[in-house]
């Protein structure tokens, strides 16, 4: 493969690498010099193992939905299957090549295909100081109304403490009830404590700000804040891998199931030129301990 571009975001203490052709994921993310992405030293291992590097963004949908074909919206939409479990994951922009359009814009069109109805993403970078801030849209680019779900998929490097202030579950993602039911036990991480392994849940009813981070060995701790009209934190603790997956996203897992059958943390249904956003923001800090070298 080609040599693969990369834009970089910096400020005195954040560098955040973007790449454009795969997905306009970030590729590295850097606080106060340490990194806290699970980041390949080849670019074009986010091409071969897609889903477990980085982050990427989510859209027309986000998380798992069936891979099958149904009537949607009054459109007939195919659901391929793009995972092991043989699961239709994370939708359709997540490695195709997004354009650059300004200093910190990326901008893609897809869908018209399987997914019937055509829609633009775009992903807007800010860094500055100690805060990294992204914001991504959904637009609806066709004449009917369109379902539309958007998240960001970011692997942070293990070990690590986390809180996520939710009083409500949904588990397990790839099978979620209707309805959360209250935190407890290892679902119960409104305080700051090392995330429990092979964790695989949504957190539903989340306050402001819906998740902290901190990284011990590194003495570096983020807070993560998001602006949207609902906001899910789904999270993947695989012990096999030295990361964690903390998502923010608009819609709860088995969205279209949700969809159907008039369940809550459905995709939104957008009208023509109807766009749904998604803020995230970072917000990092020194935490005085001594990092490792």
């Amino acid at each position: 493969m080609s040599k693969l571009a990369q834009e970089t975001f910096a400020s005195d203490d954040i560098e955040l690498v973007v790449l454009p052709e795969i997905g306009a994921r970030w590729h590295r993310l850097r606080a106060f010099g340490q990194d806290l992405l699970r980041t390949p030293k080849d670019l074009n291992e986010h091409v071969r193992d897609t889903f477990f590097w980085g982050a990427y963004p989510m859209a027309p949908w986000a998380g798992r939905v069936d891979a099958t074909t149904l009537d949607v919206a009054n459109r007939k939409v195919t659901f391929e299957p793009n995972f092991p479990d043989g699961t239709a994951i994370h939708g359709q922009v997540y490695a195709r090549p997004w354009a650059v359009e300004d200093d910190g814009f990326f901008r893609i069109t897809a869908g018209g295909d399987s997914w019937p109805w055509p829609y633009a993403v775009t992903m807007d970078v800010d860094v500055h100081d100690t805060v990294m801030r992204v914001d991504y849209t959904v637009t609806n680019l066709s004449d009917a109304p369109m379902p539309a779900g958007v998240g960001v998929h970011p692997w942070w490097l293990k070990p690590l403490d986390v809180a996520i202030h939710a009083t409500g579950v949904l588990t397990p993602n790839w099978t979620t009830p209707a309805e959360p039911e209250p935190v407890s036990g290892e679902f119960d991480l409104r305080r700051l404590r090392p995330m429990p392994s092979d964790v695989d849940a949504t957190w539903a009813d989340v306050t402001q700000p819906p998740v902290e981070l901190s990284w011990p060995g590194l003495g570096v701790r983020a807070t993560l804040r998001t602006e949207a009209p609902a906001v899910y934190i789904v999270a993947a603790s695989p012990s096999h891998l030295p990361a964690v997956a903390l998502e923010a996203q608009t819609n709860a897992p088995q969205t279209i199931r949700r969809l159907l059958n008039g369940e809550r943390g459905a995709l939104l249904l957008l009208e023509p030129e109807g766009v749904l956003s998604l803020g995230v923001e970072l917000s990092f800090e020194r935490t005085g301990v001594e990092a490792r070298r």
